[in-house]
């Protein structure tokens, strides 16, 4: 803001532009991936997203920032679907939730770097070092196979059995998990058809209700606005925020580590309304500290609360509010519908998150309590979501959870 003088109007179009680029991606992330396949849906991502930090490390007017940070989201949309796509449909399905929640630990440690070090060097700096991971995917994509499940979805029979050989290793049997993709596809692809609308079906409507829905609360529940704008609401209670944020990153990083445990330990319905209920808590606490600020109370209670909610909420959302939706998108969705359906997905992810981070500057000038105590409720509806639509979906293979799901048979 203070190099390019930029107005709050402006900062949070810098800032939300990249959920509008992620609503782009979001859109053709599912169509891309089936055409494409998911390697090479990868390389896609990775260049709009590179493209995106080079506009942003060059640029000298505030458009190229923000066409940087929209070329970025078309990236983060499309990776946002075919990264826990891929992960789910290569993964064995005992320790699935594990890589799923592992995947999302390495972007916990991606955004508790940038924290650490994002006060300690120039905005330009830090997009040269956010943008060195994506050399270093374009590589490492060489080096992974294909799904099985999109190849057997394309017809490519002899792949299949390739691909799997080489996930599960030289001397591993993999003779029944290929026939039963095979079998499975089969089934689904007999009784699917290939438009968009065929989505909104009887027969898909549990899977898509669970996957939207889950998306939507999440985001409005508040992360992408306390993630993108923490030193503002630290600066507002008082806080000092560049230790404040220091100590967000640090802690994130042990509890993401125990998502991952707990994914197959606890499960994934348990472990979403655990989480979320501690988000709530930590949105309430905030909520009350601007409360007490408002009504002229203690500013060392304010800012103790303050602190203390964005820390429960922090660590409660990564522990498993962040990355179970994406786990079990990832699992529920039928192999026929699944770029569509994840396409929606994400997109409806997208737009909540848009919606979140662009008005929350404005809210929060007009009512900090409550837009804290709006956050809190929707967070306590992800518990109750949970407890009444989520399946369990631990232990079980991907055909197994998405026949219990539809109504195919």
């Amino acid at each position: 803001m203070d190099d390019l003088g930029l107005s709050i109007a402006e900062y949070s179009v810098f800032a939300s532009i990249i959920t509008f680029g992620g609503m782009i991606g979001a859109l053709i992330s599912g169509k891309v991936a089936d055409f494409f396949g998911r390697r090479a849906t990868m390389w896609l991502l990775d260049l709009f997203i590179i493209l995106g930090w080079c506009s942003i490390i060059f640029g000298k007017r505030a458009w190229l920032l923000d066409a940087g940070r929209l070329l970025m989201g078309v990236g983060v949309g499309i990776q946002l679907y075919v990264a826990p796509i891929y992960i789910s449909e290569v993964a064995p399905k005992n320790v699935r939730g594990c890589f799923l929640a592992a995947a999302s630990f390495t972007l916990v440690l991606g955004f508790s770097l940038a924290y650490y070090i994002g006060n300690n060097m120039s905005w330009r700096t830090l997009a040269l070092v956010g943008a060195t991971p994506c050399f270093i995917q374009v590589l490492g994509v060489f080096f992974i196979p294909e799904s099985p499940r999109w190849l057997s979805k394309n017809g490519l029979e002899k792949e299949v059995e390739a691909s799997l050989q080489r996930l599960r290793g030289a001397n591993a049997d993999i003779s029944t998990e290929a026939t039963e993709i095979k079998d499975y596809t089969e089934i689904v692809q007999q009784h699917s058809g290939s438009k968009f609308m065929d989505l909104f079906s009887r027969k898909y409507a549990r899977p898509l209700i669970v996957g939207t829905g889950l998306m939507a609360l999440v985001q409005f529940g508040g992360t992408s606005a306390i993630t993108s704008f923490a030193s503002s609401i630290f600066r507002a209670a008082g806080c000092a925020a560049d230790s404040a944020s220091r100590v967000m990153a640090v802690l994130q990083v042990p509890f993401a580590a125990m998502g991952i445990i707990l994914t197959e330990k606890a499960g994934r319905r348990l472990l979403m309304m655990v989480s979320s209920a501690g988000a709530c808590l930590g949105c309430f606490l905030v909520a009350l500290g601007f409360l007490f600020e408002d009504h002229h109370q203690s500013a060392e209670l304010t800012s103790s609360m303050v602190f203390s909610g964005i820390m429960l909420f922090s660590v409660s959302f990564t522990m498993g509010m962040g990355s179970t939706p994406w786990i079990i998108m990832s699992e529920i969705l039928p192999i026929n519908i699944k770029g569509s359906a994840g396409s929606l997905t994400t997109l409806i992810s997208c737009f909540t998150s848009w919606i979140v981070s662009y008005t929350f500057n404005f809210l929060f000038q007009w009512n900090a309590a409550g837009v804290f105590f709006m956050f809190a409720f929707f967070c306590g509806s992800v518990v109750v979501f949970v407890a009444m639509l989520v399946p369990e979906t631990k232990g079980r293979t991907l055909e197994e959870i998405q026949a219990s799901m539809t109504l195919l048979q």
